[in-house]
C-alpha cells in the first residue's frame, strides 16, 4: 500500500499546474491575441460578450500539452505588468480562466468602465514566453 500511495504521490508532482523551475512554453514571435468583440470605447450594457481572438497558435484546453497552443485568460481592470509571467496565473474575478478552451463569454460587469485583455496561458496557465498578450481595450458598461 506504501508502494502504492508512493506512485501516485510521484504522479501527482508531474502533472502539476506549473513547474517550480519557472518554465515556460515558447511561442512564436508572430503569434498575437486580440479581443474581437466588443470594441474599444464601446458603451455596454449587461450582460457583456467579449469575443477572443487569436493568431499564429492554436487553442487547447488546461492540461492538454500541445506545442504551439494555449488557452485564453481575461484580465478585467488588471495591468498585466503586475503578474508573475514564470507561475501560473491566479484564477481570479479580475483573472478569469477559460481552460475549456473557451473562445467568448457573456457575462455581467459592475457599472463603470472597464479594461479588458488577454493573456494565453499554457497547458499549465503559465504565459508563454514570449507572453501571448491582447492590446487593453476600455469599455464601459451602465
Amino acid at each position: 500500500m506504501k508502494h502504492t500511495l508512493s506512485i501516485v504521490f510521484a504522479a501527482l508532482l508531474t502533472t502539476t499546474p506549473a513547474f517550480a523551475d519557472g518554465h515556460r512554453s515558447a511561442a512564436p514571435e508572430e503569434a498575437r491575441a486580440y479581443i474581437i468583440s466588443p470594441m474599444d470605447g464601446a458603451v455596454l450594457s449587461n450582460p457583456v460578450t467579449i469575443i477572443f481572438g487569436l493568431e499564429g497558435m492554436g487553442i487547447a484546453p488546461a492540461n492538454v500539452e500541445l506545442e504551439n497552443t494555449g488557452h485564453h485568460h481575461l484580465l478585467i481592470n488588471t495591468d498585466s505588468s503586475t503578474l508573475d509571467m514564470d507561475s501560473g496565473l491566479p484564477a481570479s474575478d479580475q483573472v478569469v480562466h477559460f481552460g475549456g478552451g473557451q473562445t467568448q463569454v457573456t457575462k455581467d460587469l459592475p457599472t463603470g468602465t472597464h479594461t479588458l485583455q488577454l493573456l494565453l496561458g499554457d497547458w499549465t496557465h503559465v504565459p508563454h514566453n514570449p507572453p501571448v498578450l491582447s492590446d487593453v481595450i476600455t469599455i464601459t458598461v451602465n
